[in-house]
């Protein structure tokens, strides 16, 4: 039998637009459970009917077209129409909406130009002026609200319907007209924690029924715990350092390399993260659309990396600077001091410089004001999202830091012109090789994310993207 109440700890939970760009996975768990978009997420990098019951996409990739589920309504008790995902989805690339930590811009920039119109009560189709394959990328993380948007209340179709929100605690109730399947509880009560460890003790206690982030040093007392659980599941987060290719040492691709080969990942793992990561072989985790298995990671050769430097001019060894933020990852002040000790090892010297303010850190690298390489954990799930910001040099997106690989540039465009999916995920497969080789970033690792579930949450998983979720 369902629980009447499910009591969920997390780091905070504050809400705001839902059309506002986030990486919060707190942000966004709240938002899953009210709000909803066209398509889900689906293991593999693939995708599942949500709002939209199918659709179709044109040969030339440029125009979808969608047909709605029936029976949807909102909490207001008024039923879907094609006219709310079309306002919805024009409200988003409106250059008013903004974003977090250096995302504002994403979705006006995917969506700029394109025609957006409702063919009839349930049919919307999206025309782009460029082909756009990977368009469902985007439309996963964008919720369909009423028409005005949410100026009145926030009003979704989620299987939960807002009932509270302060700056405690969010209170959520079960949407008596959800087209879904039956939520797991009646009612959710969300309540923001910033300390991880006493979000550990309200599990233990009984006061939580599901908290988010156990960090690995909590594993333990969660594990060891009768009646509770620890859940975990692999993450698209990359952490990395993101070489500055515009100017310096870092734009030779051997120094690049020489920086990976000089590193014992493994280790840094072990002694940063307890274990409790996987190895990055390049650009994109195991998630990702276009991850090739057989890629190897660059294996810890001091000698060859050595060599690397030699060859490069620097038989004597060289200075770097590389910047880093005090939180988000908040791990980077230790993995930056043993990577420091390492680097030593290959005649590196290496100056480490600190961040306090996360925003203005965001900032900077997005104007590319950072020095040698900068500390970042932030990739999204989509591939198309990932190589776009951050690699496609003809397209310079938000996150481009100088990387220029006309094969690479020629490859994520021709994903983009072809609709289907294996054929794209074969070229994706190709560019996770050349950027792999190319080494614009120095790859560590991607987290595990750690959950931890009392009896009370059954069966609960989380989703394919790391979120919460009940739907």
């Amino acid at each position: 039998m369902a629980p009447s109440r499910l009591s969920i700890w997390q780091a905070h939970v504050g809400i705001g637009d839902p059309h506002v760009s986030s990486d919060d996975k707190s942000r966004l768990s709240i938002l899953a459970s009210l709000v909803e978009p066209l398509v889900r997420r689906a293991p593999g990098g693939w995708y599942a009917p949500c709002l939209a019951a199918n659709w179709s996409l044109s040969e030339d990739a440029r125009s979808w077209t969608f047909a709605l589920r029936e029976g949807v309504t909102f909490h207001d008790g008024t039923g879907l129409e094609a006219g709310d995902v079309a306002a919805s989805l024009a409200r988003v690339r409106d250059e008013e909406i903004g974003g977090e930590l250096g995302t504002q811009g994403v979705y006006q920039s995917y969506l700029a130009g394109s025609v957006i119109e409702a063919l009839d009560a349930t049919t919307v189709r999206l025309a782009t002026p460029e082909p756009v394959a990977d368009l469902l990328d985007l439309l996963v993380e964008l919720p369909i609200l009423p028409r005005g948007g949410p100026a009145g209340g926030l009003v979704g179709t989620g299987p939960y319907r807002l009932l509270e929100a302060d700056a405690s605690g969010v209170v959520t109730e079960a949407h008596d007209g959800y087209w879904g399947r039956r939520p797991i509880a009646q009612r959710l009560h969300w309540r923001g924690q910033a300390d991880p460890a006493e979000r550990v003790r309200a599990l233990l206690a009984g006061e939580a029924d599901l908290i988010s982030g156990v960090p690995v040093e909590l594993h333990r007392e969660v594990e060891e715990a009768s009646e509770v659980e620890l859940v975990s599941t692999a993450s698209s987060v990359c952490s990395t350092f993101m070489c500055n290719l515009t100017a310096g040492p870092c734009t030779d691709r051997r120094l690049r390399q020489a920086l990976n080969y000089a590193l014992d990942v493994p280790a840094l793992i072990e002694e940063v993260m307890a274990g409790s990561a996987e190895l990055l072989t390049g650009p994109f985790t195991s998630l990702h659309l276009g991850f090739d298995p057989a890629v190897p990671a660059y294996p810890f050769d001091p000698q060859r990396a050595r060599a690397l430097l030699a060859d490069a001019g620097y038989r004597d060894g060289l200075a770097l600077t590389f910047d880093i933020p005090r939180v988000l990852p908040d791990e980077a002040p230790r993995l930056a001091a043993l990577m420091k000790a390492q680097y030593a090892e290959v005649g590196i010297d290496l100056e480490v410089i600190e961040h306090g303010n996360r925003p203005a850190y965001a900032e900077m690298v997005r104007h590319r004001e950072m020095h040698d390489a900068c500390c970042f954990d932030s990739s999204p799930l989509s591939t198309y999202r990932l190589l776009r910001e951050k690699f496609h040099s003809g397209v310079q997106g938000p996150w481009w830091l100088g990387y220029r690989n006309a094969a690479v540039d020629d490859l994520i465009d021709r994903a983009q012109a072809t609709a289907e999916s294996e054929e794209r995920q074969r070229l994706y497969r190709r560019v996770h090789h050349l950027v792999r080789n190319d080494a614009p970033w120095v790859f560590l690792y991607s987290p595990r994310l750690y959950w931890g579930r009392g009896a009370r949450a059954g069966d609960w998983q989380p989703q394919v993207d790391g979120l919460i979720g009940f739907a």
